[in-house]
């Protein structure tokens, strides 16, 4: 059985990889219904749905090449049901660059760890 922080580094880098492959719909699963993302601007964007639309949105920008989150620390919580996965961010473009730290809640549902909500500071 992989230990809860392997397996949270394992999906976060899956995440990067569809990303990276700009695959919006095959996210999906690496969220919760009621996901809530809190963006890099501070906007909010509620729901798989809507999280979905804006990759998908995003993607669709042909400038647009990927947003990798680099892992530095995923705390588990003592029931083991939940934990914090914290890092540093990097969104690229053809033209620019921008990044900053993150924080991300993840939640085992189903015996799947999926994320139940996103904080991203832009930071440069």
């Amino acid at each position: 059985m992989t230990a809860p922080d392997e397996a949270i580094r394992a999906r976060r880098k899956l995440t990067n990889r569809l990303i990276g492959e700009h695959q919006a719909q095959r996210l999906r699963p690496f969220f919760t219904a009621d996901v809530k993302l809190i963006v890099g601007d501070g906007g909010l964007v509620l729901g798989v749905d809507a999280v979905l639309d804006v990759f998908a949105s995003q993607f669709a920008d042909l400038d647009f090449i990927a947003y990798v989150r680099e892992t530095q620390s995923v705390t588990l919580d003592a029931e083991g049901g939940r934990a914090a996965e914290a890092g540093h961010w990097t969104g690229r473009w053809k033209t620019h660059e921008m990044g900053g730290t993150y924080l991300a809640v993840w939640k085992k549902v189903t015996g799947q760890w999926a994320i139940e909500s996103e904080l991203y500071v832009t930071l440069t």
